[in-house]
């Protein structure tokens, strides 16, 4: 299955900031066990191209590692070159999308207008990434599908548990969901790495309430 199915599939991409080479990857198994699947490890972590490398050969074979807050075609070559197979931004840059396509990764580049939606799709980006979400709600999500019914948007910004199901049944195919479900740098015990679990599981039960 590609990337892009098993984004659509999972639902939830956690956004892990603040991480590092020792807790990365006691933080993916830990939503790995609760049921998150596909995450994306923010570019400004410091050595982010070390900290993905290691989650990538450690648990890359049961959590979809990506890459976020890229910026730049240059980030984006150095999280690709660590083994990042996705990457998201929270803005659009045309540049990096040609980048991304030659490599054949997924970009989910950052967009809130129309115009801006289509100039991403017109520059070969397959999913993009509605953002922030919060400022404009689900609705909105469902009124840029009536004119543009191709497009496939993951929300971020402002994600809970509490509203995430609202954004998928408007038309969202995923959300990007960050401090509200994994706080990296409060992760200190394994009662700490168990709640994250906990956390993960019910983000991830919340989601079967679309199927009844």
């Amino acid at each position: 299955m590609s990337i892009i199915e098993e984004i659509k599939k999972n639902k939830i991409v956690a956004v892990i900031r603040k991480s590092n080479e020792e807790n990365i990857v006691p933080i993916l198994k830990a939503l790995s066990d609760g049921g998150v699947k596909s995450v994306e490890i923010t570019a400004e972590t410091p050595n982010v191209g070390r900290v993905i490398e290691t989650a990538v050969n450690q648990i890359g074979e049961e959590v979809h590692i990506g890459a976020g807050t890229v910026l730049d075609p240059e980030t984006a070559r150095t999280v690709i070159m660590a083994g990042a197979k996705f990457i998201v931004s929270p803005t659009l840059n045309t540049e990096t999308l040609k980048l991304t396509n030659r490599y054949g990764i997924l970009n989910i580049p950052g967009v809130m207008t129309p115009s801006e939606i289509l100039t991403a799709y017109e520059n070969g980006a397959q999913m993009v990434k509605v953002f922030p979400a919060d400022v404009l709600g689900p609705t909105y999500i469902k009124n840029i599908l009536g004119p543009l019914p191709h497009v496939q948007a993951m929300v971020t910004g402002g994600i809970t548990i509490e509203n995430m199901n609202e954004y998928l049944a408007k038309g969202s195919v995923a959300v990007g969901i960050g401090s509200n479900l994994v706080n990296a740098s409060k992760l200190k015990t394994k009662e700490d790495y168990r709640d994250l679990t906990e956390r993960a599981s019910q983000y991830t039960r919340k989601l079967t309430e679309l199927e009844r």
